[in-house]
């Protein structure tokens, strides 16, 4: 199993504290400031997969479902789905909690694709992902779904 790793070993949390520098003018998160939370955290889950410097390749989408407040505190998981040959799809859940509130809820969700470069920016292959959960399995069956359609849409542009 040298060239395998379980899903569990590459996760990554990130804590952010939302500060009025990250919000709009309602008080809310901006989303640009939490691409940019939600990048990092599947860097370094990708990164901690690969064991290589990983570079953002794709995002296929980014669900924002409920608005996260100033003052918030901010949870960020990501773990590696699955692993192809160069690259891998990072998962990422965000959770926002108010502790004024006393409530905690799953705001977004987002999936990235990462490339594993060597140091001079060449693509290098990267370790297989074993999933051993039933949630793990789903995601990696789902993660091949989605790059399918990746290469698909890829061929359809100009």
């Amino acid at each position: 199993m040298a060239n395998k790793k379980k899903v569990k070993d590459s996760v990554v949390t990130m804590t952010e504290l939302v500060l009025p520098h990250h919000t709009n003018q309602l008080g809310n998160l901006l989303g640009g400031q939490l691409m940019h939370w939600l990048d990092i955290c599947a860097a370094l889950a990708a990164s901690k997969h690969a064991q290589r410097v990983c570079v953002t390749a794709s995002v296929d989408n980014i669900d924002f479902w409920h608005p996260i407040k100033l003052g918030d505190v901010v949870t960020l998981k990501a773990s590696v789905n699955r692993a192809f040959n160069t690259s891998v799809e990072v998962g990422v859940k965000v959770f926002a909690e108010s502790f004024v509130r006393g409530e905690k809820r799953h705001t977004n969700s987002a999936y990235f694709t990462f490339v594993a470069v060597d140091e001079t920016g060449k693509p290098v292959k990267v370790p297989e992902i074993v999933p051993e959960t039933e949630d793990e399995k789903r995601r990696f069956k789902m993660a091949l779904e989605r790059r399918e359609e990746r290469l698909r849409n890829r061929k359809n542009k100009p």
